[in-house]
């Protein structure tokens, strides 16, 4: 039937050539017709394609009506385009089953015929091959404003050659959920707020288990941009030498959305300044260096794109000579690392260089020393501020894809502070069989979460309740909370990986001490990982809980 209807076709095209010069400069298009008509054209896999042509019928003045195909002159356009796709030329790609209604208009002038797209009649399918790679289509969208939707198509193509529309069979996720989200099974994007999204599509072979993957980008041209609500600064104080010394600070961002800190310290948003600059100046980077004796307050301020500012404040305090100095200087050594999955861990180590020997040591355990993250919900790393023998300090895990800085402050005996950073990468590259292996996304490792416990006490015992417990890294007090706290308040919380155990305390006494304890698990992944999506806490004394995530 195909050969009968492209020999028509043919035919058809060689009739209507000579009258295609009489109607190009006609201005009276009376009628338009399209070939195939309603209810001929059927495709039976993705990806295969049919040619529709539009034939317009025109009359100049009194003269006779002639006709012409005007195929590239009229706007082609679908009606359900997760079936099929038209070109500017009339030629359709089948992408889904089902039907859809071919209309070609112009100048007010339409005409419709119809295509239908029967999967079931294919001969190729996925049972004979496995997916290869994925190509997510459009490549690129843009939308202007906040709740407007995009829709994704996934089509895969099997180690035989065969095309398959695998929309709904993917995992689709947003890496940006503050931008942009996505249905998980449906590849329908809705805009959140400005800025620009990768959307991937992830597909698992149910043969070998492979994951082939595809890219998109989404972008939002309008709206409002990811805000942070706080902004940290670490260390809180340095001591400095008049003669120049140098101390980095790190500045901590907090998304509003999501509740995550990354590194903001060199941001163009962020504005760095000195309330003393003949004491101290800082960079825009962060660096103070000392000029003369004395304290500065060093602020940093936070700008956000709807012109809200958010600040935090440190203190740089200036001696007026340069005194000996045990510890000279602090190196980390590897100055970088990069692990390729989720979960994978890299050991930093922290050397020292004294004024007396041994002028070289390793201070990577010494309670002396503070190991930091500037993105300690992704990329925590242990410290050992207790100095316990045989603890692993500096070691850095991986429970999210991106980078981090890592710092080591080291305090010298005579209080003052050398400084040294590194970096721990685990970037996302999505696998692309078989040149390139997946990393740092949810299917390289078992599935990272983080849990949030939160510590209330509100309407008991409101006068000496203390609730302590200390980071999923060792870090002592993280959480400081109740009336008989100097740092916190009523009600504190704290995050960690899940799989691990954290041991809440209070002093003993009798009664109740605190109104008790809620947490939740929150996914921090670019894409969807598959897991428990619950926390349970247990309590173990009156006096001690057991919070565990698993």
């Amino acid at each position: 039937m195909n050969l009968r209807r492209a020999v028509l076709s043919s035919l058809s095209m060689l009739i209507l050539l000579p009258l295609a010069l009489a109607l190009a400069g006609c201005n009276s298009l009376k009628a338009i017709s399209i070939t195939p008509v309603a209810g001929v054209e059927v495709l039976t896999a993705v990806g295969q394609t049919a040619q529709f042509t539009a034939v317009g019928t025109g009359q100049e003045g009194s003269a006779p009506t002639t006709t012409s195909n005007i195929s590239s002159s009229v706007t082609w356009s679908v009606s359900n385009p997760s079936v099929a796709t038209i070109s500017a030329t009339g030629l359709a790609t089948a992408i889904g089953a089902g039907y859809t209604l071919i209309t070609a208009e112009s100048n007010g002038i339409s005409a419709t015929s119809d295509l239908t797209v029967n999967l079931a009649n294919s001969t190729t399918t996925i049972a004979s091959g496995t997916v290869a790679s994925i190509a997510v289509i459009p490549g690129t969208q843009s939308v202007a404003s906040p709740t407007q939707t995009s829709q994704f198509l996934a089509i895969g193509t099997t180690s035989t050659g065969a095309t398959e529309n695998l929309t709904g069979q993917v995992a689709w996720s947003s890496s940006s959920p503050q931008i942009a989200t996505i249905g998980a099974s449906t590849g329908l994007a809705t805009a959140v707020g400005q800025g620009t999204t990768t959307i991937a599509a992830i597909y698992t072979n149910s043969t070998g288990g492979t994951v082939v993957a595809g890219t998109a980008t989404f972008t939002v041209t309008g709206g409002t941009a990811e805000k942070y609500t706080a902004v940290a600064i670490t260390p809180g104080s340095q001591a400095l030498s008049a003669s120049g010394q140098t101390g980095q600070f790190i500045a901590l961002g907090t998304s509003g959305s999501t509740g995550l800190q990354s590194d903001v310290t060199s941001s163009a948003q962020i504005k760095w300044s000195s309330s003393s600059p003949s004491i101290a100046t800082v960079s825009a980077t962060g660096l103070a260096t000392g000029v003369s004796a004395g304290t500065s307050t060093i602020t940093a301020e936070l700008t956000n794109t709807d012109g809200s500012v958010v600040s935090n404040t440190a203190s740089v305090t200036v001696a007026i000579t340069a005194a000996p100095e045990p510890l000279l200087s602090l190196t980390i050594v590897p100055s970088s690392i990069t692990v390729g999955n989720l979960q994978d861990t890299g050991q930093f180590l922290a050397i020292g260089t004294f004024s007396t020997t041994p002028t070289v040591r390793d201070l990577t355990n010494s309670p002396t020393l503070t190991w930091l993250s500037s993105s300690p919900n992704t990329f925590p790393v242990s410290t050992n501020s207790a100095g316990t023998p045989g603890s692993s300090a500096g070691t850095v895990t991986a429970i999210g894809s991106g980078n981090a800085v890592i710092i080591a402050e080291a305090t010298s005996s005579d209080g003052t502070i050398q400084t040294a950073t590194a970096t721990f990468n685990c970037p996302l590259i999505l696998p692309d069989p078989p040149n390139t292996p997946g990393s740092c996304y949810a299917g390289s490792q078992a599935a990272s979460l983080l849990a949030t416990l939160t510590i209330y006490g509100q309407g008991l015992n409101s006068t000496g309740w203390l609730v302590t417990a200390p980071s999923a890294t060792g870090t002592a007090n993280v959480i400081h909370c109740g009336p008989g706290s100097t740092t916190g308040g009523s009600v504190c919380e704290a995050t960690y990986p899940v799989g691990t155990t954290v041991t809440v305390t209070a002093p003993a006494e009798s009664g109740v001490h605190f109104g008790g304890w809620s947490s939740n698990c929150t996914p921090i992944l670019a894409v969807n990982a598959a897991g428990p999506n619950s926390c349970s806490v247990v309590l173990t004394t009156n006096d001690t809980v057991g919070a565990i995530f698993n």
